[in-house]
């Protein structure tokens, strides 16, 4: 599969704007995918967040390994990070408020003790596609921010005010200029934080085929009624049974590989396949 990279320009333009108005955010509330928990994580935004309070949010964890994430958990307290597993839809937010406010605790005394009720202010930053909208959407308790199940929607930066003392600051999906980790990359793709129209589609589902057959072949089997010596097959040919197992055909029989490669990568993205993780804790895929 050729080189994977994308960064349009409202990308460049959102750091610009992030670089100005983290001087004036209390805490920074920074999103990952619970599936890939490191290679989810920009490493421009955490140099650029550098020195604020925080609280990593492991977003999508009722699509990720349950046993996987709690081991995540653990690794990142060990490292000192205030961390919580939260899921995509439908997640509790009381302990995310808990997290804020202790997050922020000092500077809200401090202001008490001047007789002010101080309004803290968090900015919410994460790759594309990672959630950020729908997670402040919950924490409001109804939409007011715009999301989509694909990168790029939210293109400029918003102030949501979630009650009186706190007011989150959503903005736009961020990658960084060059993804020289090609790994990483394929799984950004997966997850679809990577716009679809910058790859090809049947590379892309072939390679995530190949990496379920070795991460999760039961569910992958299962999923596509598939046999047990589908998972030996190359991947233009396990791509094929998927198609076969679906019913995927083009006129004269031929086999519509593009509508399957599309199938699966939605099916995976949406946790239809099962709850699967790319990276463990002790051992990043």
């Amino acid at each position: 599969m050729s080189e994977i990279n994308w960064y349009p320009g409202h990308m460049a333009k959102t750091k610009k704007q992030l670089e100005t108005q983290i001087k004036g955010v209390d805490a920074v509330i920074e999103l990952s995918d619970a599936r890939a928990p490191l290679a989810t994580r920009n490493p421009d935004l955490l140099k650029l967040t550098d020195g604020k309070a925080r609280v990593l949010v492991l977003n999508k964890s009722d699509l990720a390994d349950d046993s996987i994430t709690s081991l995540w958990l653990k690794r990142f307290r060990q490292t000192g990070l205030s961390v919580i597993a939260f899921k995509s839809t439908g997640g509790k937010t009381r302990d995310i408020f808990r997290l804020i406010e202790s997050a922020v605790a000092d500077k809200v005394e401090r202001m008490k003790q001047k007789g002010v009720n101080k309004t803290v202010r968090v900015m919410v930053v994460g790759i594309p596609n990672v959630g950020k909208s729908t997670f402040i959407n919950a924490l409001k308790g109804h939409s007011i921010a715009q999301t989509g199940d694909r990168p790029g929607v939210t293109r400029s930066n918003q102030w949501v005010k979630i009650n009186p003392y706190l007011e989150l600051l959503d903005t736009p999906g961020m990658l960084w200029p060059k993804l020289e980790n090609q790994n990483d990359a394929l799984k950004l793709a997966f997850l679809g934080s990577i716009n679809d129209d910058a790859m090809d589609t049947e590379a892309l589902s072939r390679e995530l085929l190949r990496l379920l057959s070795v991460i999760a072949p039961d569910k992958l089997t299962a999923r596509y009624k598939l046999d047990k010596e589908a998972l030996t097959l190359n991947t233009d040919a396990l791509l094929e049974a998927c198609c076969k197992a679906r019913g995927f055909l083009l006129p004269g029989g031929r086999f519509d590989t593009l509508r399957c490669a599309q199938i699966v990568l939605d099916e995976f993205r949406g946790g239809k396949i099962g709850k699967i993780s790319l990276e463990k804790a002790n051992e990043v895929l």
